[in-house]
């Protein structure tokens, strides 16, 4: 069930990798009266947030609990194996699971990343988190397989990465309680899947644009056909009308084609 009123600002969760800056740009300038905050929170942490009232909507990492909570799935992540500069992987393109079973593949304890079997050889001790397991790599401990987004976050000079297509890979949606779907919850699922501000589902319907947009509309040129209709035939079709108008009364005949038998009058 959808409320008629919605909080006096609205609570963005995201999770580590997640970027939410093209979305909260379009907020604010479709609502500019409305406050976005956003609040980091860690992937593990995401769907219990929501279902706690601290967040009006999450950009979580799926799974999350869908008998309480509604998920909009918004794209899939390729994953990568993050590796150093100097690692022999990073003459490939990409690297198969299988290809890492002799190297340590560092688990951490917030993976976002269902395997059924891991690959590689386990470290003796699990990193707390994704930062301390891109600190080991940089050490040279083992390697770390993870959604591109967060290699990306984790970027050093000193590592790269190469996708693993066969791996399983991470996916980003959008999140909120079932039943606490606000008009303002409403209007970032618009924005989110790329409403446009006068769609009868967003919060601005057409009715309520500036009167200056609307009179722009009005001073628009009407349709060709349309003039046509209103203005009669082309200048060249109203010229021939006259010169045939002319033929008939015959002042509109040349002097010379009235002199053509010149013996008739000597």
């Amino acid at each position: 069930m959808t409320e008629t009123q919605g909080p006096a600002s609205f609570r963005l969760a995201y999770v580590p990798g997640v970027t939410p800056a093209k979305w909260v740009r379009v907020w604010k300038e479709r609502l500019p009266d409305v406050p976005l905050a956003l609040i980091g929170v860690a992937a593990a942490d995401g769907g219990q947030l929501l279902l706690d009232g601290g967040a009006d909507a999450g950009l979580v990492r799926l799974p999350v609990d869908r008998t309480r909570l509604s998920a909009i799935p918004l794209y899939t992540e390729t994953t990568v194996v993050v590796i150093p500069t100097d690692h022999p992987a990073t003459a490939a393109t990409e690297v198969a699971a299988a290809e890492l079973s002799d190297l340590i593949v560092l688990h951490p304890l917030d993976d976002t990343l269902a395997w059924e079997t891991r690959p590689g050889l386990p470290a003796i001790e699990r990193p707390a988190t994704t930062a301390d397991a891109i600190e080991l790599v940089a050490a040279g401990v083992g390697v770390l397989v993870v959604p591109q987004s967060l290699a990306r976050l984790h970027h050093r000079k000193d590592l790269t990465y190469r996708p693993v297509p066969d791996a399983p890979q991470s996916q980003v949606a959008l999140s909120w309680p079932e039943d606490r779907t606000t008009d303002l919850v409403e209007e970032f699922i618009g924005i989110v899947r790329g409403r446009t501000a006068n769609s009868t589902r967003g919060r601005t319907p057409a009715a309520t644009q500036p009167k200056q947009e609307q009179k722009q509309r009005k001073k628009q040129p009407k349709p060709q056909q349309k003039q046509g209709a209103t203005t009669g035939k082309p200048r060249q079709g109203a010229a021939g009308k006259q010169a045939g108008g002319r033929k008939r009364s015959g002042s509109g005949t040349p002097a010379t084609g009235r002199r053509g038998k010149p013996g008739r009058r000597s």
